[in-house]
């Protein structure tokens, strides 16, 4: 079976924006963005945060020290397109939730996605791609994410787009790097040694982070509040 190559960065930022049509979004009141100079560093930090937990910000600060970002912007989703969102809380409830949580001020909770309109992953990175090209983004996950990444929409768009924090988790190790999207980027890793570069590097460019013991999950709280 040939492989699938990677597309170019290029081939993606002539039509970014949710309408298609390749012009400037705005920004929701929701994100409470500040200005951004150009050369930042800013992770992407996507997830439902039901809850929030010690672990986000722990992998966040993570991020933050290894990669030399200035801000982790934690994109709180409005529904996780993979997951059932029943009985997902409002948004405005996980977000406010986040904020109290996060308590740092490199970090921030964000539901700019809900005023983008953007649905998936790719559609809120290539959107911000396009609105701060002076910016250098990089997508942060969890290994568990890692191990599912071949399942979201156009994943391999995402790691063409920006690069790629992955940030090991108890028990999600070896299933993260024997996953199909490990074996496809396995030729674009970066040694963890190269981290604090990685922001600036052309993508596909990926580095797997290691460091965070924490063995919290948001599913692991909610299960216990229903115990």
């Amino acid at each position: 079976m040939t492989e699938r190559p990677f597309p170019s960065p290029g081939a993606f930022r002539a039509d970014l924006s949710p309408a298609g049509r390749g012009d400037v979004v705005p920004l929701p009141s929701l994100a409470r963005i500040p200005p951004l100079a150009p050369g930042m560093r800013i992770g992407l930090y996507g997830g439902s945060f039901n809850p929030a937990h010690e672990a986000h910000r722990a992998a966040s600060l993570l991020a933050l020290k290894k990669l030399r970002l200035d801000r982790v912007w934690w994109l709180v989703t409005p529904g996780n397109p993979l997951k059932d969102n029943r009985a997902l809380p409002p948004l405005a409830e996980r977000l406010a939730q986040a904020r109290a949580m996060a308590d740092h001020p490199a970090l921030l909770p964000t539901g700019l996605e809900a005023g983008l309109g953007t649905r998936y992953s790719h559609d809120t990175v290539a959107a911000l791609v396009r609105r701060y090209p002076h910016v250098h983004f990089v997508w942060l996950m969890g290994a568990d994410n890692l191990a599912a990444f071949h399942r979201w929409q156009h994943w391999r768009e995402i790691a063409a787009l920006v690069p790629i924090a992955v940030i090991d988790r108890p028990g999600c190790t070896f299933p993260a790097m024997a996953s199909p999207a490990a074996t496809a980027l396995a030729r674009w890793r970066v040694p963890e040694n190269e981290a604090a570069a990685l922001a600036i590097q052309r993508p596909p460019a990926w580095v797997f982070l290691h460091g965070l013991k924490s063995p919290l999950s948001s599913t692991r709280i909610r299960q216990a509040g229903e115990g």
